[in-house]
């Protein structure tokens, strides 16, 4: 049963468009090598894909550059001469705006001025003006800046010093409370001991009463007598007593 002919004309599903397309690219190369082999013959194919995509296929005896030449020389046309023409007017446009960006730097350095005209003369006279404004600007803003960071500098500096200072001072505080706390919980903890050992008490020898409170010494201040646990120890055979004063704070 023979095949139905296949009507020519664009497929519309994308992927049976990409399908059909890669399968008769491959065929179409497929016919140019054997044609190269079968026939010695030059043949060059260029595709693009409806995606962009290059595809090409050149015979192995010759190279692009070489086919292109070879075709230029027997059709007999030039098939980069508009494209060197736009670079030379291009070129030729750029050597007027290098003229003429040369003849204006002349002119602001005060030469090439005797074919201006007394407009273009004062016209360059305003220019030269607002050019020397904007400089002018610009020196004052660096100058300023310049005494901006070198005072910030030298006040960064000196606030670091006296935080330095700050510092070590707040750390001797730190460590004078720590050491008055330390005394303070010794000081605590011997007189809990001191109340629990039967061995000391409070004066009660008739010379001082038991507790003696000393109003010029602040509040809570007390005096304490601390008894020896040997008698004996005091030379002559009297019995000294020994008055330990310990301030207390709460």
């Amino acid at each position: 049963m023979a095949r139905g002919k296949i009507q020519i004309k664009r497929i519309e599903n994308t992927t049976n468009r990409q399908v059909t397309y890669s399968k008769r690219r491959n065929g179409l190369f497929k016919k140019a090598n054997e044609l190269t082999v079968l026939c010695d013959a030059k043949v060059s194919i260029i595709m693009f894909s409806s995606t962009g995509k290059l595809h090409e296929y050149i015979s192995p005896s010759i190279s692009t550059k070489q086919f292109f030449d070879q075709y230029q020389m027997t059709v007999g046309i030039d098939l980069w001469n508009s494209h060197y023409e736009h670079m030379q007017e291009n070129l030729r446009k750029l050597k007027d705006v290098n003229r003429n960006l040369r003849q204006e730097i002349r002119q602001r350095m005060g030469d090439c001025l005797n074919d201006l005209g007394i407009e273009e003369l004062k016209l360059l006279e305003e220019e030269m003006d607002k050019a020397s404004k904007v400089i002018r600007e610009r020196k004052i803003a660096k100058i300023l800046y310049y005494i901006l960071f070198r005072y910030a500098n030298e006040f960064l500096i000196t606030m670091g010093g006296q935080y330095k200072m700050i510092t070590n001072q707040i750390d001797q505080h730190r460590k004078k409370f720590n050491n008055e706390k330390e005394v303070h919980n010794r000081l605590l903890r011997d007189l809990d001991a001191r109340a629990e050992d039967p061995r000391y008490g409070l004066v009660d020898n008739g010379e001082y009463e038991s507790v003696i409170g000393f109003s010029n010494l602040g509040p809570r201040m007390f005096a304490l007598s601390l008894q020896p646990s040997h008698p004996n120890a005091h030379s002559g055979g009297t019995a000294a007593s020994d008055l330990t004063t310990y301030p207390l704070l709460f």
